[in-house]
């Protein structure tokens, strides 16, 4: 069977490849593939406990079966043109975020409180001078995560609507790298929703950081939510 593999971050760097397309034998499972490649680059060894597995764009277990045309994602740690309905706004850009026009989108005129989280990009990282930061994702993963986490907080709090947006590529001093908007009838929910956005997106979409500094890089990671690591193996392999 040909599967395609695909390669982010820090992991990226080490295979020296963003992905690479192989043939398994029938009954292999993503904890082989992985092994494979552990056994050509002995970094990735060391770096198993805080990778996640996902095919197909799902998150999916190490013992999960893998089928023909099958597309795999190693995924690190993540770094603590879509959907563009009115109700809930997720999307990935490469251009400047402009947070007041999602605001002016997606507020109605019931609503009494809206609220905007913009993460910015700091000029040093421990006192360590920061020259500037550069994002890259699993796109069309994170995109659906996004809209998932968007969705399941519009159900959870008492708001009208919510927009999630993060930058891609370089990204300079003082640039917002995200922003939260959401919109409620009372300040509340709007607040709580927000908080509560931004730390999902942070442990739950395939995003990677990496800094550049005047000595060199480094990848920046976080930590995945502890529930994908319990995502059940799907019943049979279609």
């Amino acid at each position: 069977m040909r599967v395609r593999v695909l390669f982010f971050g820090v992991l990226k760097d080490i295979v020296g490849a963003s992905e690479d397309v192989i043939d398994v034998a029938p009954g292999t499972n993503l904890d082989s593939v992985f092994s494979s490649y552990s056994q050509r680059f002995e970094t990735l060894r060391d770096k198993r406990p805080s990778i996640l597995f996902a095919r197909n764009r799902e998150f999916s277990r190490g013992d999960t079966m893998l089928a023909e045309n099958d597309e795999i994602a190693f995924l690190p740690p993540v770094s603590g043109g879509s959907g563009h309905q009115r109700a809930n706004r997720c999307w990935l850009t490469r251009d400047p975020i402009d947070a007041k026009q999602l605001v002016d989108e997606l507020l109605r005129p019931e609503d009494g409180a809206s609220v905007v989280f913009e993460g910015v990009v700091r000029n040093n990282t421990k006192g360590r001078p920061t020259l500037y930061l550069e994002y890259e994702c699993y796109e069309p993963m994170a995109l659906e995560q996004m809209k998932r986490i968007s969705h399941e907080i519009a159900e959870k709090f008492a708001i009208g609507h919510i927009g999630l947006v993060h930058r891609l590529g370089r990204l300079e001093i003082s640039e917002a790298s995200v922003a939260i908007v959401t919109t409620a009838p009372h300040r509340k929910a709007a607040f709580d929703a927000a908080f509560e956005a931004i730390n999902r997106l942070k442990r739950e979409v395939p995003i990677w950081k990496k800094e550049f500094f005047a000595d060199g890089a480094v990848w920046v990671e976080g930590e995945w939510d502890e529930k994908l690591r319990s995502m059940p193996v799907p019943d049979e392999v279609t």
